[in-house]
């Protein structure tokens, strides 16, 4: 059985440097096989070079690619990344194969009946690959929410459906507030936002990220903070979805949600001192820097 299942967009992310493998799908799924649960993807690949490229680069990381489909007639996703200091805004080029995901795997995805199935919203921006989603959402497993709200593909109506469906919920601060514009929420602070949005949409759990200042998790009336570290920052590219990958790792392992926590917020951390979203490492090297991290050891502020 493979415990989780990634859903939506993979695709080069095309920096200043060079190319590199990207997409949330692809980066959540690359560090849960590190940190040893396996995952699998669902998605959609040209039949040309880069496509080519990555389905070797998925095979030689140990991710199985049954569900990675093949497109004759639209290329490969390519992103182009623009820097800001350490922010990076995105011109994401459509219409490519991972817009198209066909609906032909899902009945063999649910027999398989992975524990997780983790999901975007900017992955359903077509209809096709949308109607494929909302089909995998039907299944019995635990559906996790990384909210993509990358303008102009954001859409009302498509986000409160996702939502109504999520088990987990990921937020960055940024889009937590947004969603309360988009729904009528809270203007109060973080908790208000949270219960607003675990209330309205039956939420049990929400995370929000909050980059060098770490991050709270909301289970239930429950809430637990880790306060995250100074870091010398190389880029901030998928560190989000290795904040997400270790958080799915250790809830995996009915780990405390402290410690959950903990581990998530050293992953981002240590993923944005590395370049480009799926960096080589060992996991006593992932350790060693979250050691470091919360000991306040090894250059990490005060």
């Amino acid at each position: 059985m493979t415990p989780a299942i990634c859903f939506g967009e993979i695709l080069w992310d095309v920096l200043p440097a060079g190319k590199k493998p990207g997409g949330a799908p692809l980066n959540v799924a690359y560090h849960l096989n590190k940190l040893g649960v396996k995952t699998g993807i669902i998605s959609r690949i040209g039949e040309d070079a880069n496509g080519k490229e990555l389905e070797n680069l998925l095979t030689g990381w140990g991710i199985p690619t049954r569900f990675v489909q093949k497109d004759q007639e639209n290329a490969t996703s390519e992103v182009i990344a623009k820097f800001n200091g350490n922010e990076v805004t995105y011109e994401i080029i459509s219409p490519v194969a991972w817009d198209f995901i066909a609906e032909r795997d899902i009945a063999d995805v649910k027999a398989a009946r992975p524990k997780y199935v983790v999901y975007g919203s900017l992955a359903s921006r077509n209809e096709t690959t949308r109607n494929t989603l909302l089909n995998l959402l039907e299944m019995d497993t635990i559906r996790v929410f990384d909210i993509n709200m990358r303008p102009p593909f954001v859409s009302h109506e498509l986000l409160e459906s996702l939502l109504y469906q999520a088990d987990i919920v990921k937020f960055n601060e940024s889009e937590l507030a947004m969603s309360q514009v988009l729904f009528k929420g809270s203007l109060d602070g973080e908790l208000s936002r949270v219960r607003f949005i675990q209330k309205k949409f039956g939420v049990h759990e929400v995370i929000v990220t909050k980059g060098e200042f770490g991050a709270s998790y909301y289970i239930g009336d429950e809430a637990y903070h880790i306060w995250g570290n100074e870091i010398k920052v190389k880029d901030t590219i998928g560190s989000g979805d290795s904040f997400l990958a270790a958080f799915l790792a250790s809830h995996y392992l009915n780990e405390s949600p402290k410690e959950i926590l903990k581990n998530a917020v050293a992953m981002g951390g240590f993923v944005a001192t590395q370049s480009g979203g799926c960096p080589s490492y060992t996991v006593a090297e992932f350790k060693a820097f979250k050691e470091k991290m919360f000991s306040g050891k090894g250059g990490f502020g005060k």
